[in-house]
């Protein structure tokens, strides 16, 4: 079977709603590369939407999921619990940006692990307000679509949406949002939407993901902390994107380790290709929902468990944190580089390996997603798999495995280079 014949298939069978990047279909992948199933070899910048830190197949991820096939495959937690969940959880404990004891509970999506956020910061507070940012992406499903601050593609046509979800401004020196202004923005919803004392949390990526991996400045996070105690309003980091050495520590709120966060979601690279997703935060806003009022059928489903219990050592073992900021160093080095000889650059940033560039007309200033679509698709014909993000699609993120060799690494920098310089 070949690509135009699985792509015909895909069409007959399968909704237009499920966005389809490649028209070529993977038959296997192995550390940075992918092959389709003609044979044709690519190298993967896109790691399943930041899903694979740890590269396809790490052997030692393969090896965990065989020895847990051999026992079991599925109990529900709540119904048979196991053991490696447990040790997940107190993995998990001590590692999150979290102050004084904490407990963890698991999930199977990014997605539902913001949902369950939200259910337990309401539970606690007993207030039902929550806030978020423009620009940021927190899940598909109807809450987390509300909670999203991106209408195309991900809310047209899907309303009305659940109510007591409100936006402010997320920092932005490009596009002229200061850490005042940003905060101002909350404030103006205190006056004119909900009154803080009706907030149950405000939730934030310290780094935006599908917004276009913009940085939150330490000012800013700081800021918010000191905004939630004094309103009693929880403060939940997403890290859904984010975690897991990415950002050259293991959590991005580790760069800023002067702020602990009260709640604080994990998902894609924890599982390294097996879905599961993760909540930790304090053990007394935890303990807030009522036995059998978290949970789910396959939440912390026994092979992924101890998938991510093999990424945890990995990441430890490889230094992947340390690898995280050496690679991303050398990226910035090549970007900042081709914006001398590429007017269409107007910004390079990012944390680590959490790196992104963002395109704007010479002439006019406005953002120009024509440009970063047409790099992409060169790129993509000449084997090399990136992604675009951005609220207006105009910014070309930067998420290749850590484990990506180095020769290979460096040759997809050379072809990027060449292309940002034609």
């Amino acid at each position: 079977m070949n690509n135009s014949e699985l792509n015909q298939r895909r069409l007959a069978a399968t909704p237009r709603g499920v966005g389809v990047m490649c028209d070529f279909y993977a038959a296997r992948a192995e550390n940075a590369t992918l092959w389709d199933v003609e044979g044709r070899e690519y190298t993967d910048f896109a790691a399943g939407i930041a899903v694979l830190n740890t590269g396809h197949r790490h052997p030692k991820i393969v090896a965990a999921i065989k020895a847990q096939l051999e026992l079991f495959t599925h109990t529900a937690y709540q119904i048979v619990p196991y053991g490696n969940y447990v040790e997940l959880a107190e993995q998990l404990n001590a590692r999150v940006p979290v102050a004084g004891p904490v407990k963890s509970t698991l999930f199977s999506t990014g997605a539902e692990a913001v949902e369950n956020a939200v259910k337990i910061a309401r539970a606690y507070t007993r207030r039902p307000g929550v806030i978020t940012f423009g620009g940021a992406f927190h899940g598909r499903t109807l809450l987390t679509l509300a909670l999203t601050g991106k209408v195309a593609p991900y809310k047209l046509g899907f309303g009305p949406l659940p109510g007591q979800i409100f936006h402010a401004s997320y920092p932005n020196e490009l596009h002229g949002v200061s850490v005042g202004q940003a905060l101002a923005s909350i404030d103006s919803l205190f006056h004119t939407d909900i009154s803080p004392d009706q907030v149950a949390a405000i939730l934030f990526e310290p780094i935006q993901g599908e917004g276009g991996f913009n940085v939150a400045p330490a000012e800013f996070i700081v800021a918010l902390r000191k905004l939630c105690d004094q309103h009693g309003i929880l403060l939940i980091a997403d890290e859904v994107q984010s975690g897991f050495a990415r950002t050259g520590k293991l959590f991005a709120m580790d760069h800023c380790p002067q702020v602990k966060v009260d709640l604080i979601t994990m998902a894609k690279s924890l599982g390294g290709g097996i879905p599961i997703s993760a909540v930790a935060g304090r053990a007394d806003v935890m303990d807030a929902p009522a036995p059998g009022g978290l949970g789910g059928t396959y939440a912390g489903n026994p092979l992924a468990v101890a998938s991510a219990l093999a990424v945890l050592g990995v990441i430890e073992d490889e230094q992947l944190c340390q690898r995280a900021q050496r690679l991303g160093g050398h990226l910035m080095e090549v970007l900042q580089q081709a914006r001398q000889s590429c007017p269409s650059i107007s910004a390079v940033r990012g944390r680590g390996s959490m790196v992104a560039v963002e395109f704007a007309d010479p002439a006019s200033g406005k953002p120009d997603a024509r440009y970063a679509k047409t790099i992409q698709q060169q790129a993509l014909e000449q084997g090399l798999l990136l992604l675009t993000c951005g609220v207006h699609g105009n910014v070309i993120r930067f998420l290749y495995p850590l484990t990506i060799p180095d020769d290979q690494f460096t040759a997809a920098l050379d072809l990027l280079s060449r292309l940002l310089k034609s």
